[in-house]
């Protein structure tokens, strides 16, 4: 039941309202598995499904839905029962805006309500451990189903009127056109390579890669964005790029040339700005090479949001076998221990070593040249390494190496 702003809202007695004021703040603190079973119940179903493919979106998403919560509770903490009014913070809009920008509608707030349930069931286990009063409970019970379920069909009102502003913001200008344009490429539709070239500004029959530049934090700087995107430009040594502004926190970009980005440039440049993950596709050619590198980029990105990887920086080569390995998380754990043994534990320095010699065939002197160390030092961390492999690196090298691969990108997860 939602109560209108005409209809008189109900009053408590003293008792259920100091309760509620007792339930609100245990909420204010709520344990991790209530927030994880929070995001798994928003972003479930299938109208959910595009929004759950997309890493800046989920995390939006998330944000929104912790906000919402923190913001009813510390309402009822301060005016226990009372109507609580929408939400309209920064968290909450700025995850509406994304949505407007990738194209969704407020159907894309359907996210609210899923939550609203995990709540709703999560607040019923409070209330029966504040009190056994069977009026008591009654009467808490009553005021604030209708507090959860108003203030969340109010907040999903303001903001889809906030939406509906803002996508009529986007449909003028020249930054909606190109979205626009792109949009169309990117869906395969039938648009002329000469009209796509004179709205974007950008060759598309030459070659080109994309990539995605995209922010964790949960404040974006749209400077930093940009700077990560001038970095790309410049470590691929690009006169200029084709940029798309694809939410508050993601930039969309293609760079015209065959010559991939400097890793090594990159991530020098990149490491002041450690929010800031670059997500590159294979080069391409023409409008299909258009569409399919940024696709590439796109299941980079979320491969990397899957695995929860500290990789700052992936390329779409980096992580084709990692998809196959990881298709079930499970299983690669068990890979990895069964491969590696006490060898995971190992330092950092001597994982490298072992992957590399592996990169280079056994080579120990091209690997001591490639790490910049000596080639004893190379051997003693190699000895190091068969001590604590299960079986030694010369039976198995190909398995260690794909496990050390596997490891480097869950990082601290696996």
């Amino acid at each position: 039941m939602v109560q209108s702003a005409a209809s008189p809202w109900p009053t408590l007695s003293a008792e259920a309202r100091e309760l509620f004021r007792r339930g609100a703040e245990i909420v204010l603190h709520p344990r991790a598995e209530w927030i994880e079973e929070l995001h798994e119940a928003s972003l479930g179903g299938g109208s959910m499904r595009a929004v759950a493919e997309d890493p800046v979106l989920t995390e939006g998403t998330k944000r929104a839905n912790l906000a919402n919560l923190l913001h009813w509770a510390a309402a009822n903490v301060q005016h226990p029962g009372k109507r609580v009014t929408a939400n309209l913070n920064q968290e909450v809009l700025e995850g509406a805006r994304d949505m407007v920008r990738r194209g969704f509608d407020s159907g894309g707030l359907d996210a609210y309500r899923r939550a609203q349930g995990v709540a709703w069931r999560r607040w019923i286990e409070i209330c029966f451990d504040l009190t056994s009063d069977p009026v008591l409970l009654r009467e808490l019970l009553d005021v604030s189903s209708l507090s959860i379920t108003t203030f969340i069909e109010d907040t999903v009102a303001a903001v889809s009127e906030r939406m509906a502003a803002e996508r009529s913001e986007l449909t003028r200008g020249a930054h909606a056109e190109r979205r626009a344009t792109v949009t169309l490429l990117l869906e395969g539709a039938p648009i002329g390579r000469s009209r796509a070239e004179a709205q974007l500004g950008y060759p598309l029959a030459g070659p080109h890669t994309a990539a995605i530049v995209w922010s964790g934090s949960a404040t974006p700087s749209s400077q930093q964005l940009e700077t990560a995107a001038e970095t790309l430009m410049r470590a691929s040594d690009a006169s200029h790029r084709l940029t798309v502004v694809a939410s508050a926190a993601a930039l969309w970009v293609w760079l015209p040339g065959r010559t991939p980005p400097r890793m090594d440039r990159l991530a020098e440049d990149l490491a002041p700005h450690p929010d800031v993950r670059v997500a590159l596709g294979r080069p391409g050619s023409g409008i299909d090479g258009f569409r399919r590198s940024h696709l590439d980029a796109a299941a980079t990105q979320r491969m990397l949001a899957r695995l929860t990887s500290p990789q700052q920086i992936a390329r779409y080569q980096d992580i084709q076998l990692l998809a196959l390995l990881t298709g079930d998380p499970a299983q690669a754990g068990e890979f990895i221990a069964d491969t590696l043994g006490d060898f995971r534990h190992a330092d950092a320095e001597t994982r490298e070593t072992v992957r590399t010699y592996v990169h280079e065939l056994g080579n120990t002197t091209r690997t001591a040249e490639r790490l910049y160390t000596h080639r004893n030092t190379v051997v003693r961390r190699l000895a190091r390494a068969d001590e604590l492999l299960p079986r030694p690196l010369a039976e198995n090298a190909v398995d260690v190496a794909v496990a050390l691969e596997t490891l480097r990108w869950l990082g601290s997860g696996a």
